[in-house]
Protein backbone atom coordinates (compact mmCIF):
# COMPACT_ATOMS: atom_id res chain seq x y z
CA UNK A 1 0.00 0.00 0.00
CA UNK A 2 1.52 3.11 -1.06
CA UNK A 3 1.53 5.93 1.97
CA UNK A 4 3.53 9.02 2.70
CA UNK A 5 3.85 11.93 4.83
CA UNK A 6 5.75 15.26 4.89
CA UNK A 7 7.69 16.31 7.83
CA UNK A 8 5.38 19.10 9.63
CA UNK A 9 5.19 20.12 13.25
CA UNK A 10 3.83 17.95 15.69
CA UNK A 11 0.31 18.31 15.58
CA UNK A 12 -0.05 18.31 11.40
CA UNK A 13 0.15 14.87 9.72
CA UNK A 14 -1.01 14.20 5.81
CA UNK A 15 -0.74 10.55 4.37
CA UNK A 16 -2.42 8.72 1.74
CA UNK A 17 -4.03 5.20 3.44
CA UNK A 18 -7.23 3.39 2.96
CA UNK A 19 -10.58 4.05 4.19
CA UNK A 20 -13.76 1.33 4.53
CA UNK A 21 -17.46 3.05 4.80
CA UNK A 22 -19.97 -0.02 5.72
CA UNK A 23 -19.60 -2.78 4.30
CA UNK A 24 -17.77 -1.42 1.19
CA UNK A 25 -14.70 -2.32 -0.19
CA UNK A 26 -11.86 -0.36 1.57
CA UNK A 27 -10.42 2.59 -1.46
CA UNK A 28 -7.85 5.44 -1.15
CA UNK A 29 -7.96 8.22 0.48
CA UNK A 30 -5.84 11.17 1.48
CA UNK A 31 -5.71 12.26 5.03
CA UNK A 32 -5.04 15.87 6.24
CA UNK A 33 -4.89 16.84 9.70
CA UNK A 34 -4.46 20.62 11.33
CA UNK A 35 -4.67 21.84 14.01
CA UNK A 36 -8.25 21.61 14.25
CA UNK A 37 -9.76 19.64 11.71
CA UNK A 38 -9.10 16.68 9.77
CA UNK A 39 -9.78 16.70 5.84
CA UNK A 40 -10.59 13.59 3.99
CA UNK A 41 -10.05 14.09 0.45
CA UNK A 42 -11.34 11.62 -2.47
CA UNK A 43 -9.85 11.48 -5.92
CA UNK A 44 -11.74 12.98 -8.51
CA UNK A 45 -11.45 14.48 -12.18
CA UNK A 46 -12.73 17.62 -12.72
CA UNK A 47 -13.24 19.74 -15.95
CA UNK A 48 -10.57 22.13 -15.82
CA UNK A 49 -11.13 24.58 -19.03
CA UNK A 50 -12.89 27.95 -18.30
CA UNK A 51 -14.37 27.40 -14.94
CA UNK A 52 -14.15 24.01 -13.42
CA UNK A 53 -17.13 21.61 -12.93
CA UNK A 54 -16.94 17.99 -12.54
CA UNK A 55 -18.95 15.69 -14.65
CA UNK A 56 -20.28 12.40 -13.85
CA UNK A 57 -19.59 10.78 -17.71
CA UNK A 58 -16.98 11.70 -20.37
CA UNK A 59 -17.20 10.61 -24.01
CA UNK A 60 -13.44 9.86 -25.87
CA UNK A 61 -13.01 8.35 -29.32
CA UNK A 62 -9.61 6.96 -29.36
CA UNK A 63 -7.70 4.66 -32.79
CA UNK A 64 -5.95 1.74 -32.56
CA UNK A 65 -2.15 2.33 -33.34
CA UNK A 66 -0.10 0.04 -35.18
CA UNK A 67 2.00 -0.94 -31.87
CA UNK A 68 0.78 -0.55 -28.39
CA UNK A 69 -2.99 -1.15 -29.87
CA UNK A 70 -5.35 1.52 -27.40
CA UNK A 71 -2.47 2.12 -25.21
CA UNK A 72 -4.30 1.48 -21.83
CA UNK A 73 -4.69 -1.81 -19.75
CA UNK A 74 -7.96 -2.28 -18.21
CA UNK A 75 -8.28 -4.43 -14.47
CA UNK A 76 -12.32 -5.38 -12.48
CA UNK A 77 -15.43 -6.15 -13.87
CA UNK A 78 -18.73 -7.38 -12.80
CA UNK A 79 -17.34 -10.18 -11.25
CA UNK A 80 -16.52 -7.14 -8.22
CA UNK A 81 -19.36 -5.77 -8.79
CA UNK A 82 -17.44 -2.86 -10.36
CA UNK A 83 -17.02 -1.72 -14.26
CA UNK A 84 -14.09 -2.45 -15.90
CA UNK A 85 -11.23 0.42 -14.71
CA UNK A 86 -8.88 1.74 -16.68
CA UNK A 87 -5.99 0.70 -14.78
CA UNK A 88 -2.74 1.51 -16.59
CA UNK A 89 -1.62 4.15 -19.77
CA UNK A 90 1.17 3.43 -22.28
CA UNK A 91 3.86 6.12 -22.23
CA UNK A 92 3.14 6.67 -26.19
CA UNK A 93 -0.14 7.51 -25.89
CA UNK A 94 -0.22 9.23 -22.37
CA UNK A 95 0.57 12.74 -23.74
CA UNK A 96 -1.93 12.43 -26.35
CA UNK A 97 -4.60 11.18 -23.70
CA UNK A 98 -3.50 13.47 -20.91
CA UNK A 99 -6.53 15.40 -19.98
CA UNK A 100 -8.88 13.01 -21.16
CA UNK A 101 -8.52 9.53 -19.96
CA UNK A 102 -7.40 8.87 -16.50
CA UNK A 103 -6.43 5.85 -14.08
CA UNK A 104 -9.27 5.05 -12.03
CA UNK A 105 -11.42 5.75 -15.09
CA UNK A 106 -14.46 3.26 -15.13
CA UNK A 107 -15.75 2.20 -18.78
CA UNK A 108 -19.24 2.78 -18.88
CA UNK A 109 -19.75 2.21 -23.09
CA UNK A 110 -18.21 0.95 -25.39
CA UNK A 111 -19.39 2.24 -29.46
CA UNK A 112 -22.72 2.72 -27.56
CA UNK A 113 -22.56 -0.65 -26.39
CA UNK A 114 -23.63 -0.81 -22.28
CA UNK A 115 -20.79 -2.59 -20.51
CA UNK A 116 -21.55 -1.75 -16.92
CA UNK A 117 -22.34 -5.10 -15.71
CA UNK A 118 -19.95 -7.22 -18.48
CA UNK A 119 -17.34 -9.21 -16.82
CA UNK A 120 -13.68 -8.34 -17.22
CA UNK A 121 -13.16 -11.40 -20.05
CA UNK A 122 -16.81 -9.91 -22.03
CA UNK A 123 -15.34 -6.17 -21.96
CA UNK A 124 -12.52 -7.49 -23.25
CA UNK A 125 -14.17 -9.45 -26.47
CA UNK A 126 -15.70 -6.51 -26.75
CA UNK A 127 -12.82 -4.33 -27.71
CA UNK A 128 -11.03 -6.91 -29.65
CA UNK A 129 -14.21 -6.45 -32.25
CA UNK A 130 -14.76 -2.90 -31.83
CA UNK A 131 -12.81 -1.71 -34.91
CA UNK A 132 -9.88 0.93 -35.67
CA UNK A 133 -11.95 3.42 -33.81
CA UNK A 134 -13.87 3.23 -30.77
CA UNK A 135 -15.52 5.65 -28.59
CA UNK A 136 -15.26 4.99 -25.04
CA UNK A 137 -17.80 6.71 -22.55
CA UNK A 138 -16.10 6.83 -18.88
CA UNK A 139 -16.58 8.22 -15.86
CA UNK A 140 -13.90 8.23 -12.51
CA UNK A 141 -14.40 5.43 -9.79
CA UNK A 142 -13.76 7.89 -6.51
CA UNK A 143 -14.47 4.32 -4.52
CA UNK A 144 -12.50 2.12 -6.72
CA UNK A 145 -11.30 -1.16 -4.30
CA UNK A 146 -8.27 -1.56 -2.80
CA UNK A 147 -7.65 -4.39 -3.87
CA UNK A 148 -7.00 -3.71 -7.68
CA UNK A 149 -3.58 -1.89 -6.63
CA UNK A 150 -4.30 0.75 -8.81
CA UNK A 151 -1.10 3.73 -8.86
CA UNK A 152 -2.28 6.79 -7.52
CA UNK A 153 -0.82 8.79 -10.18
CA UNK A 154 -0.55 8.77 -13.81
CA UNK A 155 2.86 8.42 -13.92
CA UNK A 156 2.46 4.75 -14.25
CA UNK A 157 2.35 3.07 -17.59
CA UNK A 158 2.18 -0.18 -19.48
CA UNK A 159 4.52 -1.61 -22.29
CA UNK A 160 3.10 -1.23 -25.89
CA UNK A 161 3.32 -4.58 -27.53
CA UNK A 162 2.00 -6.36 -30.63
CA UNK A 163 1.01 -9.35 -29.46
CA UNK A 164 -2.62 -10.22 -28.27
CA UNK A 165 -3.14 -10.42 -24.86
CA UNK A 166 -4.66 -14.19 -24.97
CA UNK A 167 -6.47 -15.09 -21.70
CA UNK A 168 -7.11 -12.15 -19.21
CA UNK A 169 -7.75 -11.87 -15.75
CA UNK A 170 -9.53 -9.32 -13.81
CA UNK A 171 -7.42 -8.68 -11.08
CA UNK A 172 -4.46 -8.52 -13.73
CA UNK A 173 -3.93 -5.33 -16.57
CA UNK A 174 -5.55 -6.74 -19.59
CA UNK A 175 -3.67 -4.72 -22.35
CA UNK A 176 -6.31 -3.69 -25.52
CA UNK A 177 -3.32 -3.97 -27.63
CA UNK A 178 -5.66 -6.30 -29.63
CA UNK A 179 -6.50 -6.45 -33.65
CA UNK A 180 -3.17 -5.10 -34.89
CA UNK A 181 -3.00 -4.60 -38.21
CA UNK A 182 0.19 -3.78 -39.88
CA UNK A 183 -1.10 -1.36 -42.94
CA UNK A 184 -2.70 0.59 -40.12
CA UNK A 185 0.01 4.00 -40.28
CA UNK A 186 -2.77 6.54 -38.34
CA UNK A 187 -1.67 7.63 -35.16
CA UNK A 188 -3.95 7.60 -32.07
CA UNK A 189 -6.50 10.63 -32.02
CA UNK A 190 -8.19 11.42 -29.04
CA UNK A 191 -11.50 14.05 -29.06
CA UNK A 192 -13.37 14.65 -25.50
CA UNK A 193 -17.00 15.45 -25.75
CA UNK A 194 -16.76 15.90 -29.88
CA UNK A 195 -19.13 18.83 -29.58
CA UNK A 196 -16.69 20.64 -27.35
CA UNK A 197 -13.16 19.05 -28.03
CA UNK A 198 -11.15 21.69 -26.49
CA UNK A 199 -11.82 19.92 -23.11
CA UNK A 200 -9.18 19.19 -20.42
CA UNK A 201 -9.51 17.38 -17.35
CA UNK A 202 -7.29 16.88 -14.40
CA UNK A 203 -7.74 14.15 -11.60
CA UNK A 204 -6.93 16.09 -8.32
CA UNK A 205 -7.82 15.57 -4.61
CA UNK A 206 -10.75 17.01 -3.69
CA UNK A 207 -12.57 17.15 -0.35
CA UNK A 208 -14.65 14.12 0.82
CA UNK A 209 -14.96 14.89 4.74
CA UNK A 210 -14.18 17.86 6.77
CA UNK A 211 -14.53 17.07 10.63
CA UNK A 212 -14.28 19.08 13.13
CA UNK A 213 -12.18 18.35 15.82
CA UNK A 214 -13.38 19.90 18.95
CA UNK A 215 -15.52 17.52 20.91
CA UNK A 216 -14.54 14.89 18.34
CA UNK A 217 -13.95 11.66 19.57
CA UNK A 218 -11.67 8.46 17.82
CA UNK A 219 -12.50 4.87 18.15
CA UNK A 220 -10.80 1.51 17.48
CA UNK A 221 -13.08 -0.41 18.83
CA UNK A 222 -15.94 -2.39 16.48
CA UNK A 223 -19.42 0.13 17.97
CA UNK A 224 -20.70 -0.75 21.34
CA UNK A 225 -18.39 -3.97 21.83
CA UNK A 226 -14.66 -4.51 23.06
CA UNK A 227 -13.23 -5.89 19.85
CA UNK A 228 -10.25 -3.50 18.62
CA UNK A 229 -9.46 -2.98 14.94
CA UNK A 230 -5.93 -3.59 13.75
CA UNK A 231 -4.32 -1.00 12.92
CA UNK A 232 -7.68 1.25 12.52
CA UNK A 233 -10.07 3.79 13.78
CA UNK A 234 -12.17 6.00 12.98
CA UNK A 235 -13.40 9.86 14.11
CA UNK A 236 -16.56 10.62 14.75
CA UNK A 237 -17.34 14.40 14.82
CA UNK A 238 -19.64 16.15 17.76
CA UNK A 239 -22.86 16.33 15.19
CA UNK A 240 -22.24 12.60 14.36
CA UNK A 241 -20.31 12.98 10.75
CA UNK A 242 -17.98 10.02 10.99
CA UNK A 243 -14.64 9.54 8.93
CA UNK A 244 -15.74 5.94 8.05
CA UNK A 245 -12.49 3.28 9.31
CA UNK A 246 -9.44 4.57 8.09
CA UNK A 247 -6.78 1.88 7.77
CA UNK A 248 -3.02 1.86 8.08
CA UNK A 249 -0.39 -0.34 6.69
CA UNK A 250 1.28 -0.46 9.87
CA UNK A 251 0.82 -0.31 14.13
CA UNK A 252 3.03 2.63 14.16
CA UNK A 253 1.71 4.69 11.45
CA UNK A 254 -1.93 4.03 13.20
CA UNK A 255 -0.82 5.19 16.42
CA UNK A 256 0.93 8.09 14.97
CA UNK A 257 -2.21 9.40 13.80
CA UNK A 258 -4.42 8.16 16.78
CA UNK A 259 -1.73 9.85 19.30
CA UNK A 260 -1.67 13.02 17.06
CA UNK A 261 -5.22 13.24 16.90
CA UNK A 262 -5.94 13.08 20.26
CA UNK A 263 -3.53 15.22 21.03
CA UNK A 264 -5.10 18.10 18.86
CA UNK A 265 -8.36 17.60 20.39
CA UNK A 266 -7.27 17.85 23.94
CA UNK A 267 -5.20 20.82 22.88
CA UNK A 268 -8.91 22.49 21.92
CA UNK A 269 -10.51 20.92 24.65
CA UNK A 270 -8.02 22.64 27.25
CA UNK A 271 -8.66 25.64 25.07
CA UNK A 272 -12.06 25.89 25.34
CA UNK A 273 -12.30 24.82 29.08
CA UNK A 274 -10.29 27.84 29.75
CA UNK A 275 -13.09 30.30 27.77
CA UNK A 276 -15.90 28.80 29.33
CA UNK A 277 -14.27 28.73 32.87
CA UNK A 278 -14.94 32.65 32.95
CA UNK A 279 -18.51 32.40 33.63
CA UNK A 280 -17.84 30.55 36.47
CA UNK A 281 -16.59 30.91 40.20
CA UNK A 282 -13.13 29.40 41.23
CA UNK A 283 -14.92 26.48 43.05
CA UNK A 284 -17.13 25.66 40.45
CA UNK A 285 -14.61 25.42 37.31
CA UNK A 286 -14.15 23.01 34.83
CA UNK A 287 -10.99 20.28 35.05
CA UNK A 288 -11.46 18.76 32.29
CA UNK A 289 -13.79 17.39 29.72
CA UNK A 290 -14.08 15.10 26.86
CA UNK A 291 -15.25 11.56 25.60
CA UNK A 292 -15.29 8.02 27.03
CA UNK A 293 -16.68 4.73 26.81
CA UNK A 294 -19.06 3.30 29.53
CA UNK A 295 -19.40 0.07 30.15
CA UNK A 296 -23.39 -0.73 30.02
CA UNK A 297 -24.22 -2.74 33.33
CA UNK A 298 -26.96 -4.82 31.69
CA UNK A 299 -25.73 -4.60 28.28
CA UNK A 300 -26.51 -7.12 25.48
CA UNK A 301 -24.54 -9.08 23.77
CA UNK A 302 -23.89 -6.57 20.85
CA UNK A 303 -23.82 -2.96 22.61
CA UNK A 304 -21.12 -3.67 25.78
CA UNK A 305 -20.12 0.07 25.72
CA UNK A 306 -21.82 3.07 24.55
CA UNK A 307 -20.47 7.18 24.32
CA UNK A 308 -20.92 9.43 26.83
CA UNK A 309 -19.51 13.01 27.23
CA UNK A 310 -17.75 13.63 30.99
CA UNK A 311 -17.59 17.29 32.53
CA UNK A 312 -15.01 17.15 36.01
CA UNK A 313 -16.68 20.31 37.39
CA UNK A 314 -15.36 21.25 40.90
CA UNK A 315 -16.60 18.55 43.19
CA UNK A 316 -19.08 17.03 40.29
CA UNK A 317 -18.73 14.89 37.83
CA UNK A 318 -21.58 15.34 35.18
CA UNK A 319 -22.42 12.61 32.75
CA UNK A 320 -23.97 13.57 28.99
CA UNK A 321 -24.92 12.03 25.89
CA UNK A 322 -23.40 14.51 24.15
CA UNK A 323 -21.18 18.24 24.63
CA UNK A 324 -23.77 20.10 26.75
CA UNK A 325 -24.43 23.16 26.21
CA UNK A 326 -25.27 24.02 30.59
CA UNK A 327 -24.69 21.35 32.56
CA UNK A 328 -27.76 20.15 34.41
CA UNK A 329 -27.63 16.20 35.29
CA UNK A 330 -25.14 15.80 38.26
CA UNK A 331 -23.19 13.14 39.62
CA UNK A 332 -21.29 13.19 43.28
CA UNK A 333 -17.48 13.26 42.30
CA UNK A 334 -16.10 10.49 44.12
CA UNK A 335 -12.58 8.62 43.66
CA UNK A 336 -10.90 6.58 40.52
CA UNK A 337 -10.25 3.23 41.68
CA UNK A 338 -8.05 0.69 40.47
CA UNK A 339 -9.97 -1.97 37.98
CA UNK A 340 -9.38 -5.20 37.06
CA UNK A 341 -10.12 -5.86 33.26
CA UNK A 342 -13.89 -6.83 32.78
CA UNK A 343 -13.13 -7.51 28.77
CA UNK A 344 -10.78 -6.88 26.30
CA UNK A 345 -10.30 -3.21 26.43
CA UNK A 346 -7.26 -1.87 28.26
CA UNK A 347 -7.37 1.82 29.34
CA UNK A 348 -10.13 1.30 31.68
CA UNK A 349 -11.25 3.23 35.27
CA UNK A 350 -14.23 3.05 37.61
CA UNK A 351 -15.73 5.74 39.00
CA UNK A 352 -18.28 5.01 42.49
CA UNK A 353 -20.84 7.11 43.31
CA UNK A 354 -21.73 8.02 47.11
CA UNK A 355 -24.84 5.76 46.65
CA UNK A 356 -22.12 3.16 46.27
CA UNK A 357 -22.99 2.52 42.12
CA UNK A 358 -19.99 1.75 40.12
CA UNK A 359 -19.27 3.09 36.73
CA UNK A 360 -17.13 1.60 34.35
CA UNK A 361 -15.19 3.68 31.75
CA UNK A 362 -12.83 3.20 28.90
CA UNK A 363 -10.92 5.54 27.16
CA UNK A 364 -8.69 4.76 23.49
CA UNK A 365 -5.06 5.97 24.71
CA UNK A 366 -2.92 5.50 27.76
CA UNK A 367 -2.47 8.72 27.57
CA UNK A 368 -5.95 9.75 27.77
CA UNK A 369 -6.35 7.47 31.00
CA UNK A 370 -3.27 9.49 32.77
CA UNK A 371 -5.19 13.01 31.88
CA UNK A 372 -8.25 11.75 33.62
CA UNK A 373 -6.07 10.36 36.76
CA UNK A 374 -4.94 13.79 36.76
CA UNK A 375 -8.01 15.91 36.21
CA UNK A 376 -9.53 13.73 39.21
CA UNK A 377 -6.29 14.56 41.54
CA UNK A 378 -6.75 18.25 40.75
CA UNK A 379 -10.63 17.99 41.30
CA UNK A 380 -10.26 15.99 44.54
CA UNK A 381 -7.24 17.89 46.23
CA UNK A 382 -9.41 21.74 44.81
CA UNK A 383 -12.21 20.41 46.78
CA UNK A 384 -11.15 19.39 49.76
CA UNK A 385 -8.75 22.89 49.82
CA UNK A 386 -11.75 24.86 49.32
CA UNK A 387 -13.98 22.88 52.54
CA UNK A 388 -11.29 22.05 54.33
CA UNK A 389 -13.23 19.75 56.71
CA UNK A 390 -16.69 17.42 56.74
CA UNK A 391 -18.09 16.53 60.03
CA UNK A 392 -20.99 13.58 60.24
CA UNK A 393 -22.90 11.92 62.41
CA UNK A 394 -22.47 8.90 63.73
CA UNK A 395 -22.95 5.97 66.52
CA UNK A 396 -19.96 5.27 68.83
CA UNK A 397 -21.45 2.54 71.58
CA UNK A 398 -24.91 3.23 71.74
CA UNK A 399 -24.22 7.13 71.92
CA UNK A 400 -24.96 10.18 69.31
CA UNK A 401 -21.75 11.66 68.09
CA UNK A 402 -19.71 13.44 65.54
CA UNK A 403 -16.62 12.89 63.57
CA UNK A 404 -15.01 15.69 61.56
CA UNK A 405 -12.56 14.53 59.18
CA UNK A 406 -10.24 17.61 58.98
CA UNK A 407 -7.21 18.35 56.74
CA UNK A 408 -5.14 20.05 59.36
CA UNK A 409 -6.29 18.06 62.70
CA UNK A 410 -6.85 14.49 60.96
CA UNK A 411 -9.65 12.72 62.57
CA UNK A 412 -12.08 14.28 65.51
CA UNK A 413 -14.81 12.88 67.37
CA UNK A 414 -16.71 14.26 69.66
CA UNK A 415 -19.94 13.92 71.79
CA UNK A 416 -23.09 15.59 69.57
CA UNK A 417 -24.90 17.26 72.70
CA UNK A 418 -21.81 18.49 74.84
CA UNK A 419 -19.55 19.40 71.65
CA UNK A 420 -16.58 17.18 74.30
CA UNK A 421 -13.77 15.91 72.42
CA UNK A 422 -13.12 12.58 72.79
CA UNK A 423 -10.40 11.44 70.90
CA UNK A 424 -8.69 12.85 67.99
CA UNK A 425 -6.05 11.35 65.62
CA UNK A 426 -3.57 12.60 62.82
CA UNK A 427 -3.81 11.24 59.30
CA UNK A 428 -0.44 9.67 59.96
CA UNK A 429 -1.42 7.60 62.99
CA UNK A 430 -4.16 5.64 60.48
CA UNK A 431 -2.99 2.45 60.70
CA UNK A 432 -5.88 0.23 59.19
CA UNK A 433 -9.59 0.19 58.45
CA UNK A 434 -12.07 -2.18 57.48
CA UNK A 435 -16.31 -1.64 56.95
CA UNK A 436 -19.05 -4.76 56.64
CA UNK A 437 -20.31 -2.91 53.75
CA UNK A 438 -23.69 -1.29 55.38
CA UNK A 439 -22.94 1.28 58.16
CA UNK A 440 -19.82 0.54 60.07
CA UNK A 441 -16.59 1.47 59.95
CA UNK A 442 -13.55 0.18 62.24
CA UNK A 443 -10.58 2.37 62.25
CA UNK A 444 -7.11 1.35 64.01
CA UNK A 445 -4.91 4.38 64.75
CA UNK A 446 -1.29 4.45 66.86
CA UNK A 447 -1.04 5.50 70.22
CA UNK A 448 1.65 7.95 69.42
CA UNK A 449 3.18 7.50 73.28
CA UNK A 450 2.44 4.03 73.70
CA UNK A 451 2.64 3.09 69.72
CA UNK A 452 -0.46 0.64 70.94
CA UNK A 453 -3.28 -0.16 68.28
CA UNK A 454 -6.57 1.68 68.84
CA UNK A 455 -10.01 0.24 67.52
CA UNK A 456 -12.33 2.96 67.13
CA UNK A 457 -15.83 1.54 65.61
CA UNK A 458 -18.45 4.13 64.33
CA UNK A 459 -21.79 3.48 62.64
CA UNK A 460 -22.94 5.54 60.53
CA UNK A 461 -26.34 6.22 58.21
CA UNK A 462 -24.10 6.86 55.00
CA UNK A 463 -21.49 4.26 54.85
CA UNK A 464 -20.26 5.30 51.21
CA UNK A 465 -20.47 8.85 51.27
CA UNK A 466 -17.69 8.83 54.28
CA UNK A 467 -15.87 6.60 52.97
CA UNK A 468 -15.25 8.97 49.81
CA UNK A 469 -14.43 11.66 51.99
CA UNK A 470 -11.83 9.68 53.66
CA UNK A 471 -10.39 8.86 50.45
CA UNK A 472 -10.73 12.18 48.80
CA UNK A 473 -8.76 13.92 52.24
CA UNK A 474 -5.86 11.31 52.21
CA UNK A 475 -5.92 11.69 48.07
CA UNK A 476 -5.36 15.72 49.11
CA UNK A 477 -2.54 14.98 51.70
CA UNK A 478 -0.59 12.57 49.15
CA UNK A 479 -0.96 15.27 46.42
CA UNK A 480 0.47 17.79 49.04
CA UNK A 481 3.61 15.60 49.37
CA UNK A 482 4.17 15.47 45.56
CA UNK A 483 6.68 17.66 44.64
CA UNK A 484 5.13 17.39 40.75
CA UNK A 485 2.02 18.01 42.11
CA UNK A 486 2.61 21.27 44.54
CA UNK A 487 4.79 22.56 41.50
CA UNK A 488 1.59 22.28 39.10
CA UNK A 489 -0.91 23.30 41.34
CA UNK A 490 0.88 26.02 42.46
CA UNK A 491 2.06 27.19 39.16
CA UNK A 492 -1.65 27.19 38.66
CA UNK A 493 -3.63 29.56 41.63
CA UNK A 494 -3.61 32.54 39.98
CA UNK A 495 -6.15 31.17 37.27
CA UNK A 496 -7.68 29.16 40.24
CA UNK A 497 -7.12 25.61 37.81
CA UNK A 498 -4.07 23.93 37.33
CA UNK A 499 -3.00 23.54 34.13
CA UNK A 500 -3.11 19.89 32.42
CA UNK A 501 -1.23 20.89 29.13
CA UNK A 502 1.90 19.32 30.46
CA UNK A 503 0.64 16.12 29.82
CA UNK A 504 0.79 14.85 26.09
CA UNK A 505 -0.69 12.37 23.92
CA UNK A 506 2.70 12.61 22.34
CA UNK A 507 4.71 12.01 25.16
CA UNK A 508 5.76 8.76 26.83
CA UNK A 509 3.44 7.69 29.89
CA UNK A 510 4.37 6.40 33.19
CA UNK A 511 2.82 2.86 34.01
CA UNK A 512 -0.25 3.62 35.59
CA UNK A 513 -1.83 1.71 38.73
CA UNK A 514 -4.98 1.03 36.46
CA UNK A 515 -4.94 -2.25 34.96
CA UNK A 516 -3.65 -2.14 31.33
Amino acid sequence: MDHWKHTRPSHLLTGIYLMQEGNEEPFNIRLHLARDILTIQEQDVICVTGEPFYSSERTVTIRRQTIGGFGLSIKGGAEHKIPVVISKISKEQKAELSGLLFIGDGILQINGINVRSYRHEEVVQVLRNAGEEVTLTVSFLKKTPAFLKLPLSEDCTCIPSDQSSGTSSPLCDSGLHLNYHPNNTDTLSCSSWPTSPGLRWEKRWVDLRLIPLLHSRLSQYVPGSDVCRKNAFQVIAVDGVCSGVIQFPAAEDCLDWLQTIASNISSLTKHNVKKINRNFPVNQQIIYMGWVDEKEQDSVQDRMYSPKFLALRGSSLFKFSAPPVSFGFRLYLLFINDNDLLDKRKHCFSVQTESGEDMFFSVELECELLIWEKAFQMATFLEVERIQSKTYACIMESHLMGLTIDFSMGFVCFDAASKAVLWRYKFSQLKGSSDDGKSKIKFLFQNQDSKSIEAKELEFSNLFAVLHCIHAFFAAKVACLDPMFVESHGAATTTGIPSLSSISCNSQTPKLKYAT
